[in-house]
């Protein structure tokens, strides 16, 4: 690589006009791998990395670079933050190369990236809604989504792990991930790679037993400033240092403090601006009461994690932004950890709260950011275990109480003290920090180590992650718990909208909330606040009598009213606005009962609509005119071997892509399907695949039949369709080896003989493709087919509304809507060639064990497929064959076999 190329390159995309010394060498290398990059606060690190991934993936076109970028963040407010400089870059990038920005938190749609599996894009996302989605149970999404994200987010990425120390046990998991996607590299089928990145990141911080086999080439040549390029800039900024002790009961001692100290401080160019912060939200609030009590209440504004973006849209333009730092401003901001890092603020004055030393050093960065100098204090508000009775100091400085030091721990606390003594005469300006850790690195390395101490509470295992990647809920509508491998504690966090609704109303199914009304709270707080405080002997497991609130039910598709056990971290949940508990001022307050305001909702746009169609009924699933299934499955393939070859697929999987599409629909032509189409303009036909808006039915009767003498209401037509592909194999190849050749002597030996049917006419161009498959072909087709929707995948049971069907022919109770003899009629799946005979369906292989009818059984096929190409890799191939359903949905042309019939 060209040095003066990446330089043209960076100059264009950034305000700069050439790059640091660490960022030209991050661009250097031409190959993308796994490495970690350590770099102090306010030397570029997010237009760094977007600089490099985009010069290799856009401008060189390296076809070895990930497509999408994916950029996780532990905090919402740093995700605002990054997507602005994401933009900014991505718009001087010409339209041909110009990857889409999208944001993945809770409410947010980002739905247009995963329809485009094979265009270059940005993601960027809390660990909260990208993790979640990286292990197959994405927080505040549809289920039927969660393989789409999970196959795309494991597969032609390149994740940007930013701000590690503030992850928790999110670190932890984002390094086994990365381990599991390099054991399974040789059967993926694009490269996935993980940056780690922090101004205190420590390599020892990945190490765990399944990661030893690749730490050692993660770490090597990080990308670091070498001790000859630490000079000038930020690099020559003094900033002095002082501590204290207040007492945490003590709030007004620490606010005249506050006071006393923005009041010495001078008028510079960027304002008087003291920046306060809490390690609570709980103490942030009390501290900004306090404050406003004592009479400062002009300029004083209140930060912290737990309010809705809405009321956050205007905190970067007033004061959380360099343009909002001007001579005039006078202001004393109070906030949380969320100003620790991504937050373009320069205060001459800083006070904060002790905290862990890589906290304190991401705070430090917030203190005379745009130079000068400026003035540290660090507040040691700690509580000990017992006191003497005429001091307040503890009888030891290891008895620190637990309480008073949460969320952090005491040795985590003592140790930062430790250092700061140390610092007190060279302060903590970025120089005077990493030469203080070169020297523990090199004459205290004990020390060192217990200013970094990281030992995550969960650890991702192998077996659990493959384990992830069946979606079937059990019978509840419950499933395997994430949150801890994503945060620990009580901080771990669900969703909360106000909605107004009157006295004995519920949100309407088709209620989705937009990520501006979405309120993050702890669960347990919440279930504090929704269900009361429960004790040993007093459990409340229902909503409190004034209270009004619903959570999604999966398994009905509605909203159901929330019980305590529902109200799970990464839920979202409806509140009725009348229940109050949010103030615009100080954000969710459980003990505030006056009505909320909800957020006004933006109207959907239309890419936004189709994009959930995945999760829909078929009757909600946008339509403009009546489609035949040929008409549509030609289009999906078609859109299909586009993606295909975009991404360079290999051959095989190319085909079995085109043939999954032609049919994949098959199963629409069941007449509980047809009957769902209904209209004065309905074309006589039994091979309808869409129609307009106003032609479905409405559940319960959607899935009736056109005579009205049959409804199967938990109808899936993809298991039809996949079904009926066993029946194409019955027909024309009984001894297939995907059927029952392997098998045959087997089964005589049990007694049991092949069920045969009459002799098969001449197999059409398509079927003889079916039966040309070899076993492990076949099995991959059955299984793209049956999960296009993401709603039958890897276990086939019958859904609740199945079992209220009553039997009255002796065929058994219906799976997914499909009856043992059901039948599929004759009809075609390509325009211009001969229709598909009428098949016979069986739900043999939703058996367990060996049918004499199918051979193996359905789950053991799908284990099959995932030993074969990976849980990622196949539900990347899952999410291009939807992608292309979906994006051939959208399109509105004109069925040429129902515009010859109205002509006719």
């Amino acid at each position: 690589m060209s040095d003066s190329t990446f330089n043209s390159w960076f100059a264009h995309v950034t305000d700069h006009e050439s790059p640091r010394s660490w960022q030209g060498e991050l661009a250097a290398t031409s190959t993308c791998r796994d490495r970690l990059i350590r770099i102090p606060t306010g030397l570029g690190k997010t237009e760094g990395i977007l600089a490099a991934w985009s010069y290799h993936r856009l401008h060189r076109a390296d076809a070895h670079w990930p497509r999408r970028l994916i950029w996780c963040l532990p905090m919402r407010v740093l995700v605002e933050q990054t997507e602005q400089v994401a933009r900014r870059l991505a718009e001087s990038i010409p339209d041909a190369h110009r990857p889409k920005v999208h944001v993945a938190m809770g409410g947010e749609d980002a739905a247009e990236w995963f329809l485009c599996p094979e265009r270059p894009a940005i993601i960027i996302g809390t660990q909260d809604m990208l993790l979640s989605r990286a292990l197959n149970r994405g927080y505040a999404s549809a289920r039927a989504r969660w393989p789409m994200e999970f196959g795309l987010l494991n597969h032609d990425a390149l994740w940007v792990m930013d701000e590690v120390q503030l992850m928790d046990v999110g670190l932890a998991t984002s390094a086994q991930l990365q381990a599991f996607r390099e054991e399974d590299r040789e059967r993926g089928l694009r490269p996935c790679h993980t940056w780690w990145m922090s101004a205190t990141l420590q390599p020892e911080w990945l190490k765990s037993v399944d990661t030893e086999g690749y730490h050692a080439t993660w770490v090597r040549e990080p990308c670091i400033v070498a001790p000859a390029q630490r000079g000038g800039g930020l690099w020559d900024i003094h900033k002095s240092l002082a501590t204290a002790s207040i007492d945490l009961d003590d709030a007004g001692a620490f606010a005249r403090r506050i006071l006393a100290e923005h009041a010495e401080l001078s008028a510079v160019d960027f304002g008087r601006i003291t920046l306060v912060v809490c390690n609570t939200v709980r103490r942030a609030c009390q501290i900004y009461d306090v404050l406003r009590e004592m009479g400062r209440t002009e300029g004083l504004e209140l930060v912290h994690s737990r309010f809705r973006p809405a009321e956050r849209e205007g905190w970067r333009e007033r004061f959380l932004s360099r343009s909002g730092c001007a001579p005039e401003v006078d202001r004393i901001i109070v906030a949380t950890q969320v100003v620790e890092a991504g937050v373009d603020i320069s205060a001459g004055s800083l006070i904060t709260e002790l905290a862990p030393w890589p906290s304190l050093v991401q705070r430090f960065g917030r203190c005379a950011r745009y130079g000068g100098s400026g003035k540290v204090l660090v507040i040691d508000r700690w509580m000990p275990k017992t006191r003497d009775k005429k001091s307040s100091k503890p009888e030891r400085a290891d008895e620190r109480d637990k309480m008073s030091s949460a969320p952090y721990q005491p040795e985590e606390l003592n140790a930062a003290w430790e250092a700061l003594q140390q610092l007190k005469v060279k302060g903590v300006g970025i120089s005077s920090l990493e030469d203080h850790e070169d020297e523990l690195k090199k004459n205290r390395p004990e020390q060192l180590k217990g200013l970094y101490p990281y030992s995550p509470s969960h650890l991702l295992l192998r077996r659990e992650f493959d384990e992830l990647f069946d979606t079937t809920p059990d019978l509840t509508g419950a499933d395997l718990d994430i949150s801890r491998f994503i945060r620990s504690g009580d901080e771990r966090d669900l969703q909360v909208f106000w909605i107004e609704l009157a006295k004995g109303e519920s949100p309407p199914a088709q209620r989705h909330p937009h990520r501006q009304e979405l309120c993050t709270v702890p669960f347990l707080e919440a279930r504090d606040w929704l269900c009361g405080e429960e004790t040993k002997t007093n459990r409340k497991p229902k909503l409190r009598s004034d209270m009004r609130a619903w959570v999604w039910d999966w398994i009905d598709g509605e909203w159901a009213e929330a019980t305590r056990a529902s109200l799970l971290p990464g839920r979202v949940v409806g509140v009725a606005a009348a229940c109050g508990g949010y103030r615009t001022d100080r954000s969710f307050d459980p003990e505030s009962k006056e009505a909320v305001t909800p957020v006004p909702r933006p109207i959907p746009s239309e890419t936004q609509v189709l994009a959930e169609a995945d999760d829909q009924q078929d009757g909600e699933i946008p339509g403009n005119r009546w489609k035949t299934i040929a008409c549509h499955t030609a289009e999906v393939a078609s859109k299909a071997g586009e993606i295909a070859r975009e991404l360079g697929l290999p051959k095989h999987l190319q085909e079995i892509l085109d043939l999954a599409a032609f049919w994949h629909d098959w199963g629409k032509s069941h007449p509980a399907f047809q009957g769902a189409m209904r209209g004065a303009d309905r074309p006589a036909r039994c091979d309808l695949a869409k129609g307009p808006e106003g032609a479905w039915r409405k559940p319960p009767d959607m899935y009736k039949y056109l005579d009205d003498g049959e409804i199967r209401p938990a109808f899936r037509h993809e298991l039809a369709s996949a079904l009926g592909l066993f029946a194409i194999l019955q027909a024309y190849a009984p001894q297939h080896q995907a059927l029952l050749g392997p098998w045959s002597e087997v089964l005589a030996k049990l007694g049991k003989s092949p069920v045969s049917g009459e002799p098969p006419p001449t197999p059409s161009p398509l079927i003889q493709r079916v039966v040309d498959c070899s076993p492990e072909a076949f099995d991959l087709l059955v299984y793209l087919v049956a999960s296009h929707h993401g709603k039958v995948r890897v276990a086939l049971h019958a859904a609740p509304k199945d079992q209220e069907y009553r039997d009255r022919d002796g065929r058994g109770l219906p799976i997914r809507g499909i009856r043992e003899g059901d039948r599929l009629p004759s009809v075609a799946l390509i325009p211009g060639q001969p229709a598909i005979s009428e098949v016979t369906l069986t739900l043999s292989p939703a058996a367990i064990g060996l049918s004499e009818r199918t051979g193996i059984s359905w789950r053991e096929r799908c284990l099959g497929v995932i030993e074969r190409y990976g849980p990622a890799g196949l539900a990347f191939l899952e999410a291009i064959l939807r992608a292309a359903d979906v994006r051939a949905s959208r399109l509105k042309t004109n069925d040429p076999a129902l515009a010859s019939e109205a002509n006719a």
